[in-house]
Parts: structure tokens; sequence; C-alpha cells
């Protein structure tokens, strides 16, 4: 009779997935991130990878790990690979009937800019649909299922980016709190309104006017920017606005800039495409 001996097990697919991200990004942090799992389950999927092979891959330090002599052996070949996988990955998705294209933003570019324009945007694309999902950090177009990222980041002038907008910060408000700002001076009695990612924001531009700030100054502070436009157009304070951000509210009179000061921040509202991407976004975006 035939023998049909089992056969021996690779290891999960998985657990090098997680090994390849941590060793490509340097960080078990950052490939939790890209792989949406907590750092933790990414140690111990590299755990199981290193009891198949029955080698350490990585040096645990104090202040982070590093790849052993194992580690970047194993990471050469792994890294074109899955190169391929996501190739092949975005060649399946490309044969649906009804192809879906997956835009990664920031919340506050969903909510503020690219929600304005995304009837325009569904009409352009015929048969496509469109998803729009809301991260706080770019993802790594070649690695995920995405077909486009539009953050606000310094651009890097690669030929898959395309700048939509240029960035400045210029404090706004509702034109009821405007009506009382005569000078510069007038803004330390206000309350001062900014997303907690962009702390930095109100000390700089400050800084480039020559404005001291008191340090008693009331301040509100938001984990979304949207919210945070909101109560500036109610008149809660004065909110230091990312001009792209803040553009449409000020071409409607809801927000006003009281003080023609803007500070060009070096950011841009960058869009960068897969290379697998079959709609020219960029395009239709900025038309």
């Amino acid at each position: 009779m035939p023998v049909t001996p089992p056969r021996p097990k690779g290891p999960p697919l998985n657990a090098l997935r997680a090994f390849e991200a941590a060793a490509r990004l340097g960080s078990f942090a950052k490939a939790g991130e890209e792989l949406s799992v907590t750092a933790g389950a990414i140690s111990q999927q590299i755990k199981q990878i290193e009891a198949w092979a029955g080698t350490a891959l990585f040096e645990r330090r104090a202040q982070g790990v590093a790849l052993t002599a194992a580690g970047r052996a194993l990471l050469a070949p792994l890294t074109p690979a899955f190169d391929a996988l996501s190739e092949a990955t975005s060649v399946l998705r490309s044969l649906a009937p009804k192809p879906v294209l997956n835009i990664a933003t920031l919340p506050s570019i969903a909510q503020l800019w690219l929600q304005p324009r995304l009837g325009t945007l569904r009409a352009s694309l015929g048969a496509a649909s469109l998803s729009v999902y809301a991260l706080e950090t770019p993802p790594d177009l070649r690695r995920t299922p995405f077909d486009c990222s539009l953050f606000l980041r310094t651009p890097s002038w690669a030929a898959e980016e395309r700048v939509l907008a240029r960035d400045a910060l210029v404090p706004v408000c509702a034109p009821s709190v405007a009506a009382r700002l005569n000078s510069l001076q007038d803004l330390t009695g206000e309350t001062l309104l900014h997303d907690e990612s962009w702390r930095e924001d109100w000390p700089l531009w400050a800084k480039a006017q020559s404005l001291t700030l008191p340090s008693e100054q009331a301040h509100a502070r938001y984990s979304l920017y949207a919210l945070a436009v909101a109560d500036a157009k109610a008149g809660f304070g004065v909110l230091m606005g990312h001009l792209p951000l803040v553009q449409q509210a000020l071409d409607t009179g809801e927000l006003v800039a009281p003080f023609d000061l803007a500070l060009p921040s070096g950011k841009a509202l960058v869009l960068e495409q897969s290379p697998a991407a079959t709609h020219d976004l960029g395009a239709l975006l900025s038309s």
C-alpha cells in the first residue's frame, strides 16, 4: 500500500512577515504599526521563527534591537520575496470585476480636505469604487493594500509623489473673535487651539513673529483636528491653521485670518501612488 508520510512544516508565513518588517524597519513597534498588531505580537512571532531555525535573529538591547548575522542572511532573500508577493496581490486586486481603490490619509485630511472632493472623485472613477482609511502615519505602499496615501509631510520629490497644496501656518478664528484682534499682542488674551500632534505650531509661528506667548495662557488641545476647526468656527478661540485644511472655511467666511502672516511649514499635502495603481488619482484630485 502507498505510504504518504507527513511532510515537514516550514515556518509560519505570518511570522516570516513579522520578521521581515521588523528587520527592514529596525523596530518591533514600527513593524507592529505596519502590520496592525502590537509590538509584543511581533516579538512572539519572531521567537517562533528563531525556535524553528534554532538560532537568534535579533540581539535584544536596552536601546532597541539589532539583527544578528543570521538575521541579516535571512533578510536578504525575504525582502524581494515579500515585494514580489505584494506585487502579485496588487495584480490580483486589479482583476476584480469592480476594483476598489483604497486611500490612506490623516483623519484631518479625510474630514476637511478629501470629503468635499469625494463626490467628484467617485464620479470620475467609473466602475471602480473608493474606500478611505484614516491612519496616523503614511503606509508603505509596497506592502499594504492601499493605492495611494495622502498626508501632510515634507515632500521627497520622488516620481510617484504629487504635491497637491503647500502648507503654511496661519492663525484663524471666527469673525466675531477676529473683530477684537487689533494687534498681534491681542492674541495673548485668547484661548489658543491646536492639534495635540502639532503642539509646536503656536510656538513656531509666534517665534517667527517675535511674539511672546505668556506661559499661563489658555490652550485647548485636540486629538482630532476637525474638532479644533469646529470649535474655532464656534468662536471658542484662535486656531493655528494648516492652510490646506482650513482653506475651505476661509473661502466660505466661516473662519477668517485676522493677520496676513502665513508661515510656510516646509510641508505639503502630498499624494503618493502605488506603482500598481490603475488610476491617476493625482490628476483627479488636483483638477
